[in-house]
């Protein structure tokens, strides 16, 4: 194979892992409390907050419900 593309195909593979731990480590700040995860689902309008859960409304006007399980926040009905 020619170098060049050998080089190419690792500098790649490297953008990709590289791509792939930051998506990681940007969902679990995302989840990792509710101001964060408010932001992560593009909330406008937070119509409710509790310790366990919150409402907030979307940009695009539709309500929405955070959960929060086992000390991590998911939108209601997303849990793991």
């Amino acid at each position: 194979m020619n170098k060049k593309i050998i080089i190419f195909i690792v500098i790649l593979l490297i953008a990709i892992f590289i791509a792939g731990i930051w998506w990681v480590l940007y969902l679990r700040k995302a989840h990792s409390n509710f101001d964060d995860y408010f932001a992560f689902r593009g909330c406008a309008k937070l119509i409710e907050r509790q310790s366990d859960y919150g409402t907030c409304q979307v940009k695009s006007g539709e309500t929405i419900k955070i959960v929060k399980y086992q000390d991590r926040w998911y939108l209601d009905g997303d849990l793991p």
